[in-house]
């Protein structure tokens, strides 16, 4: 069977938490349960450092604000990690060219990485942080959930991921006023912040 699936779904759940992708695929394979995982993934120290990263990101995207900090230093890291993931992935199946499987691992990535990063903007309107607790829980749970699923079932886990997708950029359309809510706070709170900075230099009167 082709591996595409798998790659294209790896690659939505790495635009989501890719530490978590890279750790569970390493597991996996490691504990023989998936023969489609390659070598490298399996490395205990690949796996060390997937468990390390998780667990910061698990701690990171739960924090209002902080959340989307995260996401913008991950919007280069999450397509990349895709992309390598799926790469690797081609390679020992050997049933898609390498180069073609990075690409739609990386895009796929990209595009779930903004789905996730706007509706964090979104969610970082309300003054209260358990929702951007239970948004970051529910996402955790579901990238482990469908790779899971797609350890099994590669074809129908590839749907749901494609389904979720379209969703969640529908989800982003209605959104739109409170990320673009978000925006402006963000760009008020660094303005005031450059005001403050000037003030606190300007020479005593």
């Amino acid at each position: 069977m082709s591996v595409l699936p798998l790659v294209f779904t790896s690659g939505w759940a790495s635009g989501i938490n890719a530490y978590a992708v890279v750790l569970l695929l390493g597991v996996f394979g490691a504990t023989g349960i998936s023969d489609e995982v390659p070598a490298s993934l399996q490395r205990t120290d690949v796996l060390v450092v997937a468990g390390v990263l998780f667990l910061c990101e698990a701690v990171a995207d739960k924090i209002p604000y902080v959340d989307s900090l995260w996401d913008s230093a991950h919007t280069v890291i999450r397509p990349i990690a895709g992309a390598v993931v799926a790469a690797l992935l081609a390679g020992e199946s050997g049933s898609l060219p390498e180069l073609a499987a990075g690409a739609v691992g990386g895009s796929t990535a990209l595009m779930s990485h903004l789905v996730k990063a706007g509706t964090r903007m979104a969610v970082n309107t309300s003054p209260e942080p358990f929702s951007n607790i239970a948004v970051s829980t529910a996402e955790d749970l579901g990238v482990a959930g469908i790779i899971t699923f797609a350890i099994f079932h590669p074809l129908a886990a590839a749907v749901i991921a494609a389904t979720l997708l379209v969703l969640g950029f529908v989800i982003l359309a209605f959104l739109a006023s409170r990320i673009r809510r978000f925006l402006r706070r963000r760009a008020q709170r660094r303005e005031e912040r450059r005001l403050a900075g000037t003030g606190s230099h300007r020479p005593p009167g």
